[in-house]
């Protein structure tokens, strides 16, 4: 699954640290998140997406191949 985590927390100025303090994980998570390794809870989603004032479906790029 693509997301645009690390596109909106560039655009923030943010570091994967500060991040992942905001949002209640590790610096290791959001790396995970960014380059795909990791899919987020939807707890973890949830979080994300409120943080940066957008939906789920606008952070995480779901596409049909994902279900695979």
């Amino acid at each position: 699954m693509k997301t645009r985590i690390q596109e909106l927390r560039k655009q923030r100025k943010l570091s994967q640290e500060e991040l992942a303090n905001h949002v209640g994980v590790t610096r290791q998570t959001i790396t995970s998140l960014e380059v795909g390794k990791y899919t987020a809870s939807l707890l973890l989603a949830h979080k994300l997406a409120k943080f940066f004032g957008m939906t789920i479906e606008e952070v995480f790029l779901f596409e049909e191949d994902d279900e695979s």
